[in-house]
């Protein structure tokens, strides 16, 4: 789906099992210094859960159209029709959909804050299992995105529990987007169809889970002439994760976060599993990454006036 005479880009593989965490931090920062995208293998998540929230994403999907608008995205939240982007490059405009989710606080009800409130859930009647299943996944995956962060501390020289901090994944927010690219009623005699235009993630990082069919794509220089589009290769097992604003921001450039895009054939379904920092913290350079030759290249932010510019429909609905 790349340029013909481009290769599929080579990823590191951070393995979870190792037990030289130093060794991979060392593997992890030259993945992020080299594509700013890498492989987390042996997440310790079971074959069966993976399996479990695909299915249910199935389900959900293969519901009428009439049905699933009755969870209609709110505040985020909810399922959506990706139709609204359009890229220039590739002369197509987006095409898909998706189920969008947060972590519920105890107190959703009355917290309007970015990325606060409650999630919108089907019918448990239609799928019975859905909510259980994907709460589940929920869980299990911040703990595989904790063990990735107290790598990327110690890449940065930092502590390794750096990141546990109540004011950033102590407290996260999880932010799960369940999707389906779909070819039915897309263009057809298009070579390829455009399922998200080229854009980085705003979060911390993001952990995608994918089926086999390809379609993920990255461009490290967007100002090439042309630009240079590498097909990502899907892992069976294997979360890709990549690189958001935030971590780029907070690690003053060092980790840049990743053009990346979505182009596909057939019917594709991925679990993207984005982490933003707690509401209550500050996003600013972190100290390991400042230097007289690299001084501070963003000023301090309380991430919740970030989060609120990020998802400006949030503030307007609050």
């Amino acid at each position: 789906m790349a340029d013909q005479n481009e290769a599929p880009v080579v990823l590191h593989s951070v393995d979870l099992s190792n037990p030289d965490i130093r060794e991979s931090a060392a593997i992890l920062k030259q993945a992020c210094m080299d594509t700013g995208i890498f492989y987390v293998i042996n997440h310790g998540i079971s074959e069966e859960l993976m399996a479990e929230v695909f299915a249910q994403s199935k389900k959900f999907f293969a519901l009428p159209l009439e049905e699933k608008m009755k969870n209609m995205v709110t505040k985020s939240r909810g399922y959506k029709v990706i139709n609204k982007l359009y890229d220039q490059e590739t002369k197509q405009q987006a095409h898909g959909e998706g189920f969008a989710l947060i972590e519920e606080a105890p107190d959703a009800n009355n917290d309007h804050r970015p990325l606060r409130g409650p999630n919108v859930w089907p019918s448990a009647e239609l799928l019975p299992g859905w909510k259980e299943t994907v709460v589940k996944y929920q869980k299990e995956v911040l703990k595989v995105a904790s063990a990735v962060s107290r790598i990327i501390a110690i890449a940065l020289d930092l502590n390794e529990d750096f990141f546990d901090q109540p004011q950033f994944l102590g407290n996260a927010i999880p932010y799960l987007s369940l999707i389906h690219y779909e070819v039915e009623g897309a263009q057809p005699l298009k070579e390829c169809l455009l399922g998200t235009p080229p854009h980085t993630d705003p979060s911390l990082i993001t952990l995608l889970a994918t089926d086999e069919v390809p379609g993920l794509q990255i461009c490290r220089d967007l100002e090439g002439k042309p630009r240079v589009w590498k097909d990502v290769a899907p892992l069976e097992g294997a979360f890709i994760v990549n690189i958001g604003d935030i971590l780029e921001r907070m690690s003053n450039c060092i980790f840049r976060s990743t053009f990346h895009r979505v182009q596909y054939r057939k019917d594709r379904y991925t679990v993207a599993f984005f982490v933003y920092p707690s509401l209550e913290g500050t996003i600013e350079c972190i100290p390991s990454c400042v230097s007289a030759e690299n001084p501070p290249k963003y000023p301090p932010i309380k991430n919740e006036e970030l989060l609120g510019t990020i998802f400006k429909t949030e503030v307007a609905a609050a």
